[in-house]
């Protein structure tokens, strides 16, 4: 799974208002103060955060005292909501949904290994939210994951 720069940057900026802007009587916080706080560019940053504020995990409010905020609890917003706001499905072939797919021949079970691998993300993007990730407290079965010491290096091509 390929994470683009833009649900990096999205995640992030969700963190960041999980932890200064929870929610609309916390006070807004700047896009400027966002980009800032997590090294993101405000332009691009502003374009993410008018797709969160679409989807309503953010909402917004102009003027002076303006800025963004968490539309909702932290603890109720996943990763994979996050991620669907600024991308769309999680995991789909060719711009397509698994389930949807067909093959012939030996590549015929491939349809149930990318709906096992949409499982297998969904069992971490789904489970984690931005309230764990303030927190620093991933759920368990997420952390179990990082035990295997594999988990932290990348494999190449060759």
């Amino acid at each position: 799974m390929r994470i683009s720069a833009k649900v990096d940057y999205a995640v992030r900026a969700a963190a960041e208002l999980a932890q200064r802007s929870p929610g609309r009587s916390a006070g807004a916080t700047t896009g400027e103060t966002i980009g800032e706080a997590q090294g993101i560019p405000t332009k691009y940053l502003e374009n993410i955060l008018a797709e969160l504020r679409r989807s309503g995990i953010v909402g917004s409010r102009r003027g002076a005292d303006g800025g963004y905020w968490l539309a909702r609890p932290a603890d109720e917003v996943s990763i994979a909501d996050i991620v669907r706001a600024v991308e769309g499905p999680l995991a789909d072939v060719r711009g397509e949904a698994p389930e949807e797919l067909s093959y012939e021949g030996p590549a015929q079970p491939l349809e149930r290994v990318w709906i096992a691998t949409r499982a297998s993300i969904r069992q971490v993007l789904e489970a984690t939210t931005l309230a764990h990730l303030v927190a620093d407290d991933l759920p368990p079965h997420v952390a179990e994951l990082l035990t295997d010491e594999s988990a932290w290096t990348r494999r190449s091509n060759f």
